[in-house]
């Protein structure tokens, strides 16, 4: 049996893991990057790299993919009214995301991260090894034995590492399923976030997308399911009827076929809630830390961002390495997270007040200082907005949700879940 050390053992070769190995090879750690898959392979997303994540290819130094570029974007409300929100160059980010396949992106991080040392392992964490009743490593599916200074789980939503190291609190967590296809041959001039109620005034309990594809358009339906995992369900038998709807109101040209293109799902995990991502030498990040965005579904920029603060926090050195990847999160993410975590979890179960909620945005958004701090709020971009009325209003929706949330339990969960209180500086 094949038995190796390292200074850092990751478990997941997506966005999250990859950049975490990137930056730990660049830094001299002998880093082994985990996965079950053979690369390159494919990812249920909307196949949007947000602005932050284009940035943050930049600060690596490494290209940014290329792909149809997404800048103002539409929201849809249930009756095809629409707003248009605005993007704009940041002062620490670009004004636009680019659409690129998972296949294609995952696969060009996980080569730069092997490019700078990490050793490529494939298998399935199988079984924690433990020393002194802490994490030292894994069994992997094929039997080796991997054992590390340090664990970073990036193996996604339902992440096996989270589960094994106790960082889970399931009845906490904020789920969702998301189901998308591809269409061929449609032409999208802007992406669109939509917004739908099978019924009048019975909203479903997430949101569909119709983004830009190489070839065609990504089309996606997202539920929110709070703690019932058995409701992702609604997603993909709901699929076919959202596709009636788009075309419907002239979002795709082409009438939905008997026979969809094939589909893929996957779960979401979603403002950190119920997740501790750090303890002792377990770090998680991306999607196994639930840092989802639980208003719109973004992560990619979320998983790249704590990748690299991770591994950051570790080359630090050997000291407070949790308590100093919690700290940096929390600097990251923490009001943002607090305030949209509290309100997705309290829509799950209204569809009335769902629905009542789009149609007040929709009205709102035709105000063109709402639509753009809207945009800046909802994309999580008021660090690092240009100065005007769009980061006003983003700032003003940040301070009111703040005082709307800020004594709420989940707020309490999550300052606890940081450790807030004891945390040194990040850096």
């Amino acid at each position: 049996m094949r038995r190796t050390r390292v200074d850092a053992l990751v478990v997941g070769s997506g966005p999250a893991g990859s950049t975490a190995a990137l930056v730990l090879a660049r830094g001299g750690a002998r880093v082994a990057l985990v996965d079950k898959a053979t690369f390159p392979r494919d990812k249920a997303c909307g196949d949007m790299v947000g602005p932050r994540a284009l940035q943050l290819l930049d600060d690596l130094g490494l290209p940014r993919p290329e792909g149809p570029h997404v800048g103002d974007m539409l929201v849809v409300g249930p009756n095809g009214r629409r707003v248009r929100l605005p993007s704009a160059d940041g002062l620490t980010y670009p004004g636009h995301g680019t659409a690129v396949t998972r296949t294609e992106f995952d696969d060009t991080l996980r080569h730069e991260a092997l490019e700078a040392g990490a050793l490529p392992v494939q298998g399935r964490a199988a079984e924690p090894l433990e020393v002194d009743g802490r994490i030292d490593g894994y069994r992997l599916s094929t039997g080796e034995e991997w054992r590390a200074d340090f664990v970073i789980g990036a193996d996604g939503a339902t992440s096996g590492v989270a589960a094994t190291a106790g960082l889970v609190e399931a009845d906490r967590v904020l789920w969702g399923f998301a189901v998308r296809t591809y269409l061929p041959r449609e032409v999208v001039d802007l992406a669109a976030i939509v917004m739908w109620e099978p019924s009048p005034w019975q909203a479903f309990p997430g949101y569909g997308w119709v983004f830009p594809a190489e070839g065609g358009a990504n089309v996606g339906l997202g539920i929110a399911t709070r703690g019932d995992r058995q409701a992702g369900a609604r997603a993909v038998r709901a699929l076919p009827e959202f596709l009636d709807h788009l075309h419907a109101v002239g979002l795709v040209a082409e009438a939905p076929k008997a026979e969809l293109p094939p589909r893929l799902g996957g779960w979401l995990k979603m403002g950190m809630v119920g997740t501790t991502p750090a303890r002792d030498r377990v770090l998680l990040i991306g999607d196994a830390a639930g840092l989802i965005n639980p208003l719109q579904g973004e992560g990619i920029a979320q998983a790249m961002g704590s990748g690299r603060l991770a591994a950051e926090s570790l080359l630090a050195g050997p000291g407070q390495v949790a308590e100093r990847y919690g700290a940096a999160l929390a600097a990251a993410h923490l009001p943002y997270q607090q305030i949209t975590a509290v309100a997705q979890g309290a829509l799950v179960g209204r569809p009335r007040a769902i629905a009542a909620l789009s149609r007040l945005l929709i009205a709102a958004g035709a105000s063109d200082s709402f639509a753009g701090g809207w945009a800046v709020f909802w994309n999580e971009l008021l660090v690092g907005a240009p100065p005007g009325r769009h980061r006003s209003v983003a700032a003003a929706l940040t301070r009111m949700g703040r005082t709307m949330t800020a004594r709420t339990a989940t707020a309490r969960w999550l300052d606890a879940a940081l450790g807030q209180s004891k945390a040194p500086p990040p850096f």
